[in-house]
C-alpha cells in the first residue's frame, strides 16, 4: 500500500493535519492507537482547551467549527494576577476591536468534530486501533509496519508513505526512530485539572493567577461552571486529589480569593505531570514533527494547542503549493521550507512560556516585585498587548488557514 503522506497520531493535531489534507486529492493514511471516543484517549479526554482568534479561523476554513460553535465559550475578558502583590493585567476584546480574545472547547467535543470529518473524507485511509511497530527510511519513501489492536489484533500491514508525520506526542516513537532527540525540562509541577461551579457569574472572564505554590487559571464554560487547572507540586497533587470535595474548594477559595463569591460544587479531578519537551529539529529526512511531538509546553499562557495548529496549517500549505503528479511531499525543499517557516513562531512561544513559569516560580523578593511592575506595564501600555497579540497568533507569514482562506 503506497501513500504519499502517512500521519502517525490521530489526536488533535494529528486529525485536524487529516482533515487538512483530505481535500487535496493525495494518498494519505492515518495511525491511532486509540479510538476517539474511548474512555482512554488521552486527547480526548475531560480537558478544556482555550483556542485563539487565529485557531478558530483555521478550524472554520476547514469545515470544522460550524460543529464546534454552538459547544464553545467566548473569552470576553482576561485578567492575570500574582497572589498578595500588587502587579495585575488586564486585556479586554472590546479595547481590542475583537468580538472575543478566543473560545474554550471540550477536547471531547473537539475530538468528535474532527474525527466526524475524518471518516467522511474519501481520500484518507484509517488504522484505528493500530500501532506502528516498525520504520525503515528510505531515499524515495519510509516504510511503515502497523500492527492492529482491537478484534483484528495482531494482523500487520505494511505501507509505504513519501511523507512521514510525527504527531504522535510528547513520547513520539516515531520523533525516536528516526533519531531525533528530546531535551526535557521536568518543571516537578503537576496539573489538577477539573470542572468548578462558582457563586457569581464569570462573565465570560478567563483568570490566571500566580500562587507561591504554582499558577491557577479559570476558564469560563457555559452554564456559568469555569475550567479550573491547579498547578502544585508532585506531592501535593497527589495530596490534592485526596481531599474531599469542600476541602479542595476551600484550598482553592484561598488561592484565588472571592471575586466570583464562593465556589459551590467541584467535578471530578484529574492530574497531569507538567514539563518542557523540544525536539532538536522539526524534521528529518522524509519526516515532519509537530504538535507536542516537536514541543510540549506548560499549559500557563494556554499556547500549546494554537502552536500546534499552526504547524498543521504550515505543513499541509506548503504540501498543497507542492500537490501536482510529480510532487514529493518528502522532499528535502519543503522540509527546509517548513523548518524556515516554523522556527521563529516556536522559538517565541516556547522562550515566553518557560519564562512565565520561571519568573513567576522564583521566590527572591527583587524578582517579585520586577514581575508585578512588568504587569502593571503591561496593563498599561497597548503596544504590550498588541505585540502579546502578535505572539499568540504567530506573527511573521500567517498560514492561508489562519487568513480564511481554504488550500484548494
Amino acid at each position: 500500500m503506497k501513500f504519499d503522506v502517512a500521519i502517525v497520531g490521530g489526536g488533535m493535531v494529528g486529525a485536524t493535519l487529516g482533515v487538512a489534507l483530505a481535500p487535496l486529492n493525495l494518498r494519505v493514511a492515518l495511525i491511532e492507537a486509540i479510538a476517539h471516543n474511548a474512555p482512554a484517549q488521552p486527547s480526548f479526554d475531560e480537558r478544556t482547551t482555550a483556542l485563539s482568534n487565529g485557531s478558530r479561523r483555521i478550524l472554520e476554513t476547514l469545515g470544522v467549527w460550524p460543529t464546534l460553535d454552538a459547544h464553545a465559550t467566548p473569552i470576553a475578558k482576561i485578567h492575570v494576577s500574582d497572589q498578595g502583590r500588587f502587579g495585575f493585567a488586564r486585556i479586554d476584546a472590546a479595547e481590542q476591536g475583537l468580538p472575543a480574545l478566543g473560545f474554550v472547547v471540550a477536547n471531547r467535543m473537539l475530538g468528535s468534530a474532527l474525527w466526524s470529518r475524518l471518516e467522511r473524507s474519501e481520500g484518507l485511509k484509517v488504522f484505528c486501533p493500530a500501532q506502528v511497530s516498525r520504520v525503515s527510511a528510505h531515499d524515495r519513501a519510509v516504510t511503515l509496519e502497523i500492527v492492529a489492536a482491537g478484534v483484528a489484533a495482531g494482523v500487520a500491514t505494511t505501507i509505504d508513505a513519501k511523507l512521514i508525520v510525527a504527531a504522535d506526542g510528547a513520547q513520539s516513537a516515531v520523533r525516536s526512530a528516526f533519531g531525533v532527540a528530546a531535551q526535557v525540562r521536568d518543571y516537578g509541577q503537576t496539573a489538577v485539572i477539573t470542572t468548578i461551579l462558582p457563586q457569581r457569574l464569570h462573565g465570560n472572564v478567563a483568570y490566571e493567577r500566580f500562587t507561591p505554590e504554582g499558577p491557577m487559571a479559570l476558564l469560563p464554560l457555559d452554564g456559568g461552571r469555569c475550567t479550573l487547572v491547579l498547578t502544585l507540586t508532585e506531592a501535593a497533587a497527589q495530596s490534592a486529589m485526596a481531599w474531599s470535595d469542600q476541602e479542595f474548594l476551600a484550598e482553592v477559595q484561598r488561592r484565588f480569593g472571592f471575586r466570583l463569591g464562593r465556589f459551590l460544587k467541584v467535578g471530578r479531578r484529574a492530574t497531569y505531570p507538567l514539563s518542557l519537551t523540544q525536539a532538536a529539529s522539526t524534521s528529518a529526512p522524509r519526516c515532519v514533527i509537530i504538535g507536542n511531538a516537536a514541543q510540549g509546553l506548560h499549559p500557563v499562557a494556554g499556547m500549546g494547542f494554537n502552536l500546534g495548529l499552526r504547524d498543521v496549517a504550515s505543513l499541509a500549505e506548503l504540501i498543497a503549493e507542492n500537490a501536482g503528479k510529480a510532487a514529493d511531499p518528502g522532499g528535502c525543499d519543503l522540509l527546509a521550507q517548513y523548518d524556515a517557516w516554523r522556527a521563529a513562531d516556536r522559538r517565541g512561544v516556547i522562550g515566553f512560556t518557560d519564562a512565565l513559569v520561571r519568573v513567576f516560580s522564583n521566590p527572591l523578593m527583587g524578582v517579585q516585585r520586577l514581575r508585578n511592575l512588568a504587569l502593571l506595564a503591561f496593563d498599561l501600555l497597548p503596544p504590550a498587548k498588541s505585540a502579546l497579540s502578535r505572539l499568540s497568533s504567530g506573527g511573521g507569514r500567517i498560514p492561508k488557514l489562519a487568513r480564511g482562506v481554504a488550500l484548494t
